[in-house]
Order: structure tokens, then sequence, then C-alpha cells
């Protein structure tokens, strides 16, 4: 007994030294802790002070510079590419702030879109050329609103994330969730019937295009992100923004010939409206929400061109 005892005094001292030790070890760890809480808050309050001067820098310079003369013209330009760099960097250094699970979360919405836009290519096409039914319809249009309500939802998220996704483009899946809505509201009928293969088709052929954008955009992405020319959170989109330009050239006729495919809808959608038969509401709406896409994505598409051609022109006129 007296050899038990002795045996569990001496593990209890040796169990008393650890702890002794792990007491030092915990407190250096709330002391780096603590430390570097108060490094990434005085972090993340810098460069939300520095994009604020930014900001208001640029839209300084912004109306400076129809009042300026050439030489501070170039000199604003020059500013302003600085300004754009410096932003880039910004974006790099958030992304090692607590906000980490944004990178995650992009690579599940980039999955989303591409798996969906799968499902719903498969689903235009057997509903086009199979499946001649109202309730196929009807789950294949759900489907559209489903897709689109939570691409909104998504995006938000990872606006807030540090995405920048902005303008016309986070519009319009609030503008294709309302046509999808009302598409499925619409009932069986003769006018319904009468644009309803067009309606398939043109899903057809945008599911095909939304399909060809990821897969260039992801990658032209990915070179990017690898120069430190975008953010790692910037995601795919349905249109043409301005990074796309080198070596996504050319998908714009894919992308104007779908934009004016939105025009003969609504030009469609319009005329059945007129019909004598015609005493759907969703009829007229629907042309007037394909019309506002088209409106949207054509002169968003037509700035952006416009846009690039314009720096490139002035480019070639310096050297």
């Amino acid at each position: 007994m007296l050899l038990q005892s002795e045996r569990y005094q001496r593990e209890w001292r040796e169990l008393e030294e650890e702890f002794q030790q792990l007491q030092e070890t915990h407190k250096v760890y709330r002391q780096k802790l603590e430390e570097l809480n108060n490094l990434q808050a005085a972090c993340s309050s810098s460069i939300r002070k520095q994009k604020r001067k930014l900001k208001d820098l640029k839209y300084s310079l912004q109306r400076c510079k129809h009042k300026s003369s050439p030489e501070e013209s170039d000199l604003i330009q020059q500013i302003n590419t600085q300004i754009k760099d410096r932003q880039n960097i910004f974006f790099d250094m958030e992304a090692y702030l607590p906000k980490r699970n944004g990178f995650a979360y992009k690579d599940e919405y980039e999955k989303f879109k591409l798996y969906l836009t799968i499902i719903l290519l498969l689903g235009a096409v057997a509903c086009r050329f199979i499946l001649h039914y109202r309730v196929t319809d009807e789950v294949f249009n759900f489907l559209l609103v489903w897709y689109y309500c939570t691409l909104t939802i998504r995006e938000s998220i990872l606006i807030n994330n540090g995405s920048r996704i902005k303008g016309w483009w986070v519009s319009h899946h609030y503008v294709s969730t309302f046509l999808s809505g009302v598409m499925l509201t619409w009932p069986d009928g003769l006018m319904y019937q009468m644009f309803r293969n067009q309606f398939l088709a043109f899903s057809i052929f945008q599911s095909c295009v939304q399909f060809l954008q990821y897969y260039y955009q992801s990658g032209c992405l990915y070179r990017l992100c690898a120069l430190g020319k975008r953010n790692h959170l910037d995601l795919t989109v349905e249109g043409f923004q301005s990074w796309m330009w080198r070596g996504l050239t050319f998908l714009l006729p894919f992308l104007f010939f779908g934009h004016f495919w939105q025009l003969y809808n609504a030009i469609t959608l319009f005329e059945l409206s007129r019909h004598t038969e015609c005493k759907e509401w969703q009829v007229f709406v629907l042309a007037l929400t394909f019309l506002l896409l088209f409106l949207g994505n054509f002169l968003t598409t037509l700035k952006v061109v416009h846009t690039k051609l314009q720096k490139n022109k002035d480019e070639m006129k310096k050297l």
C-alpha cells in the first residue's frame, strides 16, 4: 500500500507540473490571440479608411477630368490606374482577414451555377423535343424560378464578402426571377402554345451560352487571379465585362445573338398580346420583361465594348 501511495503522489506531481506548464502556454496563447485580433482590427480599419479616401479621390478626379488640360488628363489617368491597382491589393489583403470562408462559398456558388445550367439545358431539350406536357413545363419553369432566386441570395452574400459584381449583372438575375415567375403562372392555352417552342429553343441556346461562358470565364479568372490582376472572390457572370476582353471576345457574337433573341421574344409577345384570343395578362408583362432584359444586356455589353475600344485607341495614340 505504501508503494502505491508513493506512485500516486508522483503521478500527481507530474500532472501538477504539466498543468502549470499548460497554464503558462494558455496565457501566452491568449496574449498572442489578443495581439492577432488587434492586428486584424487595425488592418481592417486601415483598409476601410484607405478605400474610403481612394473613393473620394477618384470621385474628385472624375469631376476635374472634363475641365483639365491634356497634361492634367494624363496625370489623372495615371492616378486612376494606380487607384485600381491599389484596390486589387486591398482585395488580396482582405482575403487573409476573417472572411476566408468566402472562398469555399464562392466555389460552391460556381459549382451550383454549372450543375444547374446543365440540368436546365437537359430540361429545356426534354420539354422541347420529348415531353409535350404542361406539367413538365411547369416543373421546368419552377426550376428556373428557384435557380435565379438562389443565385440572387448567394450573390448578395458573396458581394458582402468582397466579390466584385455590380450594376446591371446584379439586377439581371432579379429580372430573370420575375420573368420565370410570370412564365410559371401563365395558364395553358392558345397563346401559351404559340410561344412555348420559341421560349424553350431560347432556353436551350441560353443554357449553351452560359455553359461556354462559365467554362472560359473560370479559366480566365484563374489566370488573372494568379497574376494578381483580379480578386480571388470575383465571379463568372452571364454577360461581358472589361476583364474578359483578352481571350474571350469570341463570345461576343453569341452574346449579341442572345440579346437580339430576347428582343425577338419581346416582339413576338407584343404581337400575341394584340391577338383577338389573348386574354392573359402574362403575355404583355412578359413582352415588357424581355424588352427590359434586351435593353439592359445589349446596352451594358455595348458600353463595355465601346469603353474598351476607346481605351485601346487612346493607348495606340500614346505610342
